[in-house]
């Protein structure tokens, strides 16, 4: 796949199958991450990828949270489930480390796009995925249960896997809404 394809024909996919990324393949993921761009070569981060039992595991943290943060019945429910609808997930978390030249917010951004890469590395070798936050990704039980830090951030969660639909065409949006041009 062309690397511009590949980044105009950008698509989350929220159904996914077996199989997910293995091997080399996985391998060219986790290097992607560490490509991202990073300022002073901090590192900014962290990632916990969860397949097969590991999704369970990660289920039973969101459950135990659920259930320590008074969540509803049917969220409760639901809970130990959201892991489970892809073959592999990765915790994408950024691990800040005190510097005088790169703040908080820089290292989030760095985190961010190591994020974006590992999609995007997944995608350009037939697979697919969907970066997820939500409600579990600021809770603080679950922050506690993966061993993040007061000064770190859950990105979110990335899964992984192969999609089970082709995407359906996005609209293309007008660049004139979001730049502006600065010529003369």
């Amino acid at each position: 796949m062309q690397a511009l394809d590949l980044l105009l024909n950008r698509s989350s996919q929220p159904r996914l199958q077996d199989p997910a990324p293995t091997g080399e393949s996985l391998d060219n993921i986790m290097q992607a991450a560490l490509r991202a761009p990073d300022h002073m070569s901090l590192k900014p981060w962290r990632f916990i990828v969860c397949q097969g039992k590991g999704l369970k595991r990660l289920g039973e943290v969101f459950e135990l949270a659920a259930i320590n943060t008074d969540m509803s019945e049917k969220d409760i429910e639901r809970a130990s489930q959201l892991p489970l609808r892809a073959p592999m997930l990765i915790v994408a978390i950024c691990h800040h480390k005190e510097h005088d030249k790169v703040p908080w917010i820089e290292q989030v951004a760095s985190t961010a796009c190591a994020v974006h890469a590992m999609q995007m590395a997944a995608v350009a070798q037939g697979f697919s995925g969907i970066w997820r936050t939500g409600s579990y990704a600021q809770n603080e039980e679950v922050k506690k249960a993966l061993n993040v830090a007061e000064q770190d951030e859950i990105m979110g969660f990335l899964y992984l896997g192969s999609p089970v639909t082709q995407p359906l065409p996005k609209p293309v949006p007008d660049p004139s809404q979001f730049f502006e041009f600065w010529s003369e």
